[in-house]
């Protein structure tokens, strides 16, 4: 798929150096870059949401110690 992206000077900069540096396409460090976060991003908003419905009373949490007991971690 392709996709356009404007970055800022700098950063846009900084990867021609890369590419120029590594003989890389500057393609190649985008998609890095997106692997690489595109994990992070996704666990940060499925938190924000929970934190959302657990603020809201929409969701309960369930305390350390019995989740713990739950998985024959309480020693």
């Amino acid at each position: 798929m392709a996709i356009s992206l404007r970055l800022p000077e700098e950063i846009e900069a900084r990867l021609d150096r890369l590419a120029a540096l590594t003989g890389r396409s500057k393609t190649y460090y985008a998609t890095e870059a997106i692997c690489e976060h595109l994990d992070n991003l996704e666990d940060l908003y499925v938190a924000e949401q929970r934190m959302i419905e657990i603020r809201a009373g929409r969701s309960e949490t369930i305390p350390l110690a019995e989740v713990m007991k739950q998985h024959g971690l309480d020693d």
